[in-house]
């Protein structure tokens, strides 16, 4: 008999209280889910206290009597070591939801090493940035065995509008890494023709609504452009450093699986000479005005 699902008022420990971290646990406490929440960070603690929520003091108390606990943080390293901290703590069975940008094998092997110790596993990483977080309609990328993806849909239903069922244990975030690295070359491609029309005279604004009329239109044309890039207010929530991070995931699955990618090794190089020039907690959307930069003269 198939083990039932996960539904509210059940307890779920989010580990990592971030930009996406605070308002998806906002949306699991509006489901009716009993939500303890916990971050390294003094302030992202206090930031979730204001929100009307309750952090916990460790993550040792975060995850005790937690069905379900989800990890929100910057890399799987940091997951894992997470992940071998909260273990002695976990009632037997708890499921584990790595919602992180995590390494696609290094996810498969920490999975399947909790799973053979009893703990379900599985990925499910987010897009669609802190506005969609907010009201809980991110499209969400599960891998991993499907009966535990059936036991947590609830939790994922109420984060996200979409919750894409992708393959194998990490799958969710090969998925993640490769749909990031294809966002990020669509950027770089639409803030290079942007700089080129406007120095030919061209209206950013018309030059904008010309792409997403035509075939050059992609995520950055339709919803970075004319909020983030032209006004130069670099505010859509995402970090240059996450982004770099993902784009490297990305080359290195598909170097590691001996399949050639040369344009993300370009993306890849220069996404993170962006962070290195300008730092990495600056927003993604800075990228354009990195690039325009390299065609000025010293």
């Amino acid at each position: 008999m198939p083990a039932a699902q996960i539904c509210p008022p059940a307890r779920i420990a989010l580990i990592g209280l971030g930009n996406m971290g605070l308002p998806m646990s906002a949306c699991l406490v509006r489901a009716g889910f009993d939500v303890a929440g916990f971050d390294i960070s003094t302030d992202a603690r206090e930031r979730f206290d204001k929100a009307g929520m309750k952090a916990a003091p460790d993550a040792a108390d975060a995850v005790k009597d937690a069905a379900v606990v989800i990890t929100l943080l910057p890399n799987g390293k940091v997951v894992r070591s997470a992940v071998e901290a909260i273990r002695a703590h976990l009632n037997p069975g708890t499921v584990l939801i790595d919602m992180s940008s995590s390494e696609p094998l290094g996810t498969r092997a920490l999975g399947e090493a909790m799973i053979a110790a009893g703990f379900p596993f599985i990925d499910a990483p987010v897009s669609g940035g802190v506005k969609r977080a907010i009201d809980g309609t991110l499209a969400i990328m599960a891998g991993g065995d499907g009966a535990t993806i059936d036991r947590v849909e609830p939790v994922l239903a109420a984060m996200g509008r979409q919750v894409f069922r992708t393959g194998p244990l990490g799958s969710g975030h090969a998925v993640k890494a490769l749909n990031n690295y294809v966002s990020a070359a669509g950027l770089a491609a639409a803030v290079e023709a942007l700089a080129v029309s406007r120095k030919f005279g061209v209206d950013p604004t018309t030059f904008t609504d010309v792409l997403n009329a035509s075939s050059g239109r992609n995520n950055t044309t339709e919803i970075k452009l004319k909020p983030f890039i032209i006004p130069e207010s670099y505010t859509s929530g995402f970090s240059l450093g996450l982004m770099a991070k993902d784009i490297r995931t990305a080359d290195d699955l598909g170097r590691a699986l001996g399949l050639p990618m040369p344009l993300a090794d370009v993306v890849a190089e220069l996404w993170t000479a962006a962070e290195a020039e300008i730092g990495g907690s600056i927003d993604h959307t800075a990228f354009g005005k990195y690039l325009t930069t390299l065609a000025k003269p010293d």
